[in-house]
């Protein structure tokens, strides 16, 4: 089945780093049945930033419920957590 770009969503996380912010985001995403794509993250003067892209084509929740899930986490480990859809992100941040 091919991956529609309106699946995909680019999640960011920001925040003071610690142990578990990858696997608390991850975890979620895993539950929601949601498939990473692609990930990156980085660490500067202890301060941890995570870009994502995921499919969430597969996932029963809708983007509104995975928000606030993802939100819910974030909060739980100290991080800032947002999500857009692809096609808008691209379309926000076009030359």
């Amino acid at each position: 089945m091919a991956e529609l770009a309106s699946n995909r969503i680019v999640i960011t996380v920001l925040g003071q780093n610690r142990p578990g912010i990858v696997a608390g985001i991850s975890r979620v995403l895993g539950d929601a049945d949601v498939d990473i794509r692609d990930i990156t993250q980085s660490i500067i003067d202890d301060i941890f930033t995570m870009t994502m892209i995921a499919d969430m084509g597969a996932s029963p929740l809708d983007f509104t419920q995975l928000q606030e899930q993802l939100a819910e986490a974030g909060r739980g480990i100290g991080v800032d957590v947002q999500i857009q859809r692809e096609d808008v992100f691209r379309f926000m941040y076009r030359l």
